[in-house]
């Protein structure tokens, strides 16, 4: 998601320190499993300077001549949601798992911000299907992180971002299954 300086969304989203990020990237790997989007993940990198995730290829791809305008939409869409989720699973490890807080209300404000802003410019979406989009992205959400069973296996994974750095999709796979998150 794009910054907004208007908004100051960088500031309402940034990280605190490096075990933050870990915890933010543990967020979008159960997020990415929740989804059954792993074929869309190259690797997740603690070490990456701006995008802490590299997206496979076909994630953008925005079409040919023999695909229809309405598939290209439909993954416009789909990537739309998958990248809106780990914003919010990032948001939601680093609050609800990481600081045992509730998530705060300026960084949720600010997603939604900025999804207001990337929904209309990639998808070309009205406010209110935004709205929706948000709203199933975040109840989806916090049912997984809400669960207090699951928070000592997002724990185990953020250590394991922190020792390893960077992790391909497949090794996130593993260890999710590992973590017995999958």
């Amino acid at each position: 998601m794009k910054k907004d300086k208007k908004n100051n969304s960088a500031d309402h989203l940034a990280y605190l320190n490096e075990d933050d990020r870990a915890y933010g990237l543990a967020g979008m790997a159960v997020s990415v499993a929740a989804l059954d989007a792993f074929d869309s993940i190259v690797e997740f990198s603690l070490d990456a300077e701006n995008q802490m995730v590299s997206f496979a290829g076909e994630y953008y791809f925005t079409g040919a001549q023999t695909i229809s305008p309405k598939a290209t939409w439909n993954n416009l869409l789909n990537n739309f949601y998958l990248t809106s989720t780990m914003v919010i699973s990032n948001l939601m490890a680093r609050s609800l798992v990481r600081e045992k807080k509730n998530v705060p209300e300026s960084g949720l404000k600010a997603i939604h911000h900025e999804m207001l802003i990337e929904g209309e410019e990639a998808c070309g979406l009205e406010s209110d299907e935004v709205d929706e989009i948000y709203d199933r992205a975040f109840k989806r959400m916090n049912r997984i992180f809400s669960n207090p069973r699951i928070h000592p296996a997002i724990d185990d994974l953020a250590r394991v971002f922190a020792r390893r750095r960077t992790l391909s999709g497949r090794e996130i796979f593993e260890e999710l299954r590992i973590l017995q998150i999958l």
